[in-house]
């Protein structure tokens, strides 16, 4: 087994590199240098434990860097890491997030500030992901609140503060039942083991639960899990707070936060109680399909991209939850890459969209139409983005639905079907969306952008983001 000092330093790095970037805020572009340094040096960890993982180690299941050290017994509190194939993913995941939204997204006012908040709030997301204590996990999870209100209150939109505040109270209000679910198993062990109060993952899985008892406890974890995925009806925080996060912020809130609640659902309320699954299956089923459905449908005539991506999102965390919830080894399978998969078409998507605002000034489709004229290479790439994001077959989100799908055909297949549908609602909302921000208006229409005004628009130095001079290259036959 390899030493946990690899997973220390995941947390330990940008925790440093941002108190770095504060103490040299003063002098010009240090800390988003500082930033992005740390951001490379994480990655970098990331890969050394990519590599050294081994998933074969005996006595340990499929976990390796295992390390606990209690901190303290009455309480329970213990620093307690390890990690697995799962984990793995989704810390790689993290950390191909961070320089990339540094980068790409980069925020020049307070910028020491802004880059302080992302280094901290990747470091509370990789805790997230290599604890292998519940209560150590609850703590980093509700951690991630912090850097993430002050991200969007501090670099968002008109509407920042409605957004950060809502998002907040969501998150937070339902964090409170998977609290109270994290005490009670703790303390139901104790008293069943007659031993010391912990909360290890291990210790916690092997607690005798009645049916009743898993079904109340599964509900506790699930609905705090459900509002961060999010699941249908919880949703209601995302559309606003993606609208108004800063890029880099939405950038970490869908490719990131999100997967925190579906990987919580997985390993905690699916892992610890299988005895509720029978009862609670069919109403997640249920949500996970309705989710997939509407957030297709809604997708098809929000107005702006930001909100496009947010119920585009809410279909694809469905998609993870039906996954998650099919009682397939293969539909889970699935779900872990999509959580992977969609972590990196989500990327792309708020990147672009970045660009475009920066730009052109508006992430409105109706002032994007004829895109494909003055910006062909950034149209066709935000329409490979888009195509991964419905599931074509040939890129990344096609494997993930397909195994999903599989999966869940196996063992429900009439929910299977029903999701089915939602794939076609995507492709045609995909179609429709596609032809209207990239197609030139007629002459005679009244609506979109002239040609001209759209490329001078485009082809504006004003922006600080850096995109390759191709995108504003001349399509043939555009005037």
């Amino acid at each position: 087994m390899h030493s946990s000092i690899y997973l220390d330093l995941l947390i330990v790095v940008p925790l440093l590199g941002a108190l770095v970037a504060m103490l040299v805020r003063k002098v010009p572009n240090a800390s988003f240098l500082a930033g992005l340094a740390t951001s490379v040096l994480e990655f970098a960890l990331s890969v050394v434990v990519f590599v050294l993982y081994n998933n074969h180690l005996k006595d340990a299941g499929t976990f390796d860097f295992l390390s606990r050290h209690v901190l303290s017994a009455p309480l329970g509190l213990a620093w307690d890491v390890g990690i697995d194939g799962i984990s793995l993913i989704l810390i790689m995941l993290t950390t191909i997030v961070l320089p990339l939204a540094l980068y790409g997204a980069r925020e020049r006012r307070h910028e020491s500030s802004f880059v302080a908040w992302m280094l901290v709030l990747t470091a509370f997301t990789v805790g997230s992901f290599i604890s292998h204590d519940v209560l150590e996990f609850f703590i980093f999870f509700e951690l991630t609140l912090v850097p993430s209100y002050f991200i969007i209150a501090g670099w968002g939109g008109t509407q920042r503060a409605r957004a950060a505040l809502k998002f907040f109270i969501y998150t937070f209000g339902a964090s409170a039942f998977l609290f109270i679910g994290v005490l009670y198993l703790g303390f139901l062990h104790q008293h069943q083991t007659g031993g010391a109060l912990t909360f290890s993952d291990t210790a916690l899985a092997s607690t005798v639960l009645s049916h009743g008892t898993s079904v109340w406890l599964f509900l506790a974890f699930a609905v705090a899990f459900a509002v961060k995925s999010p699941i249908w009806p919880l949703h209601t925080w995302s559309p606003i707070t993606y609208a108004e996060a800063p890029t880099g912020g939405s950038i970490q809130l869908s490719a990131l936060l999100a997967k925190l609640g579906s990987y919580g659902l997985l390993r905690f309320a699916v892992g610890f109680f299988p005895l509720a699954l029978v009862t609670m299956r069919p109403l997640f089923l249920t949500l996970a399909v309705i989710g997939i459905l509407y957030g297709s449908f809604v997708a098809c005539a929000t107005p702006d991209l930001k909100r496009l991506v947010a119920y585009s999102s809410l279909a694809q965390m469905g998609f993870v939850t039906l996954g998650v919830m099919s009682g397939s080894v293969i539909g889970a399978t699935g779900a872990v890459l999509l959580m992977f998969n969609h972590g990196i078409i989500t990327i792309g998507f708020f990147l672009l969209i970045g660009f475009i605002e920066q730009r052109r000034g508006s992430y409105q489709i109706k002032d994007l139409t004829g895109l494909q004229g003055p910006a062909p290479v950034l149209a066709a790439l935000f329409t490979v983005v888009m195509m991964a994001s419905i599931g074509l077959p040939g890129l990344s989100g096609f494997v993930s639905e397909f195994l999903i799908l599989i999966g869940t055909f196996a063992t429900h297949v009439w929910w299977a079907a029903l999701a089915t549908t939602g794939v076609i609602a995507a492709a045609w909302g995909a179609q429709i969306r596609s032809c209207s921000a990239q197609t030139l208006p007629n002459s005679g229409g009244k609506s979109g952008l002239k040609s001209g005004a759209l490329r001078r628009a485009f082809s504006s130095g004003a922006t600080t983001i850096p995109v390759p001079s191709s995108v504003v290259t001349k399509s043939p036959g555009s005037t």
